[in-house]
């Protein structure tokens, strides 16, 4: 059972961003959970709100367009660029000086992006499945999809070459990809599959693509490797050993973030926070611990 929470609304560049705020009477230890997609909800991030009983304020929002956010007019505005916007709108709207920063998948590539930019805002930053490098993630992701029996890589890339992306067959074959390297849990929690049902089409179709392992939007050719130096504050990577977004791509990030800190969950793929749930809670409550240390010292 979850924790009590408060939602709000906040205007961000004329449109509304929904924010969902658990334990918000621990203010000064506030953690802000961005969710990746791009398109998803906050909502399959829930396990995270636990850490509300170790007293944070847990903070999750619906980026632009997704969600219970508002839905605006056109897609000029789901770029990466307006998605660091409203990454800052939403900590300057928690008052306080520096929060801990949480990404998952995209979000984590947001974060990621964001504390390259403004260390000095952050307390500690989490990448849970995130990226910095979008080819070479997604050079993996096709490496992970020649692992499928043959009958599927032949579909995937026969339907695929005629851009018949939602053909049944081809998101039956997905579908494995999918329940090996996104979700090893069957079947998957109700959050996750909620989240994923209701995704924001003209977000990830723009800034992403059809699929997963096919990454054609706006954001396919973003690597900014070169800035990961400029990360100063204590940071955790997380990826899961099936994970979509593979450990290689978590080692290469580890070792251009100075004294970064890379876990690998042994049963995990893509959400290691449900499928190894109190191993992951227990890594990130104690990583949090140590960079509050850190930060007094």
């Amino acid at each position: 059972m979850l924790p009590p929470s408060e939602s709000r609304f906040l205007p961000v560049d004329g449109q509304r961003i929904y924010v969902r705020t658990f334990g918000g009477r621990y203010a000064d230890r506030t953690l802000l959970c961005v969710h990746g997609g791009p398109g998803a909800t906050h909502d399959y991030l829930l396990p995270l709100a636990d850490l509300a009983r170790a007293r944070y304020r847990v903070v999750f929002y619906d980026a632009l367009g997704c969600g219970r956010s508002d839905l605006p007019r056109g897609t000029r505005r789901y770029t990466l660029e307006h998605d660091l916007e409203v990454l800052d709108a939403v900590r300057r709207s928690l008052r306080v000086e520096r929060v801990h920063l949480m990404g998952s998948s995209y979000g984590g590539m947001l974060a990621l992006a964001y504390a390259s930019r403004h260390s000095d805002r952050l307390r500690s930053l989490n990448s849970t499945g995130g990226l910095c490098d979008v080819p070479f993630a997604n050079r993996e992701q096709w490496r992970l999809v020649g692992r499928l029996p043959p009958e599927l890589q032949a579909t995937i890339r026969r339907l695929g070459a005629r851009g018949e992306y939602h053909h049944p067959e081809y998101e039956a074959a997905a579908l494995v990809f999918y329940r090996r390297h996104v979700c090893r849990l069957w079947p998957w929690p109700e959050e996750l599959t909620s989240s994923l049902t209701r995704i924001s089409r003209p977000v990830y179709e723009t800034m992403n693509g059809p699929n997963e392992f096919t990454i054609v939007g706006n954001i396919k050719d973003v690597d900014f490797s070169d800035r990961l130096g400029q990360i100063r504050v204590p940071t955790l990577l997380i990826h899961g050993r099936y994970d979509e977004v593979t450990p290689a791509v978590g080692a290469r990030i580890h070792r251009r973030i100075p004294g970064s800190r890379l876990e690998i969950f042994p049963r995990s793929s893509h959400v290691s926070f449900w499928e190894e749930r109190p191993a992951y809670l227990r890594t990130v409550a104690g990583f949090l611990r140590d960079a509050e240390r850190s930060s007094r010292r």
